[in-house]
């Protein structure tokens, strides 16, 4: 249990594989995953494949239903622009704005990290890594900006979000993705409320990849 076939892929491995498939719309919403099939497909046990549904359930890509097991959710474009975006543009601009006066320098340290992390992974084309860090940047002001509600919002849809970031990401110049971070990082540190607030617009409000 847990362990992998010869040479097949393991945990993270398989929930990267299983991800992919599901954001690059190889498995349609709706598709059951049968553990069985998943498993003999990918060469592996089904431990890591359980394991995998269960972690993609939780990023909001998956729901189990009883003796149905696992189905597809997947994130259209249409949910991207008429929810997610609207959502996640009103959550952050309300929550920049109260975290302005509240970074500590710790906290400003914390955002250059992930801005570094994400040039890290733009040099070497890491989509996976790219992602992590551009949603913990995020996460950083949100915390800090002392709204509980909106932390709470925030941390329930951000699974797919970041579904979204992987869908949108394929393909994308990564290294301008790292500009508008150390932009919206700049406007932060000089307390530059307007700019803040155009960075975010122009950061967030993305159209779908064509």
């Amino acid at each position: 249990e847990g362990g992998a076939g010869k040479g097949g892929p393991r945990g993270q491995q398989v929930v990267e594989i299983l991800r992919n498939a599901i954001i690059m719309g190889t498995y349609e919403p709706g598709e059951r995953l049968i553990e069985a099939s998943i498993s003999a497909e990918l060469g592996t046990s089904r431990g890591p494949v359980r394991e995998a549904l269960r972690q993609l359930e939780n990023e909001g890509l998956v729901t189990s239903f009883p003796y149905r097991g696992a189905v597809v959710l997947g994130v259209s474009d249409e949910e991207v622009q008429e929810v997610l975006i609207p959502i996640r543009l009103t959550l952050e601009r309300y929550s920049f704005t109260h975290a302005l006066d509240r970074l500590t320098e710790q906290d400003i340290a914390e955002l250059g990290k992930h801005v570094w992390l994400m040039e890290q992974a733009a040099a070497t084309d890491d989509l996976g890594r790219n992602v992590e860090a551009d949603l913990r940047f995020h996460e950083i002001v949100i915390a800090a900006s002392g709204q509980t509600h909106t932390v709470q919002i925030w941390r329930t849809i951000w699974p797919r979000i970041r579904a979204y970031f992987y869908r949108y990401g394929r393909g994308q110049d990564l290294a301008r993705m790292v500009d508008e971070h150390r932009e919206l990082l700049a406007a932060v540190q000089a307390h530059d409320r307007e700019m803040m607030l155009t960075q975010l617009e122009r950061h967030i409000a993305v159209p779908a990849p064509t």
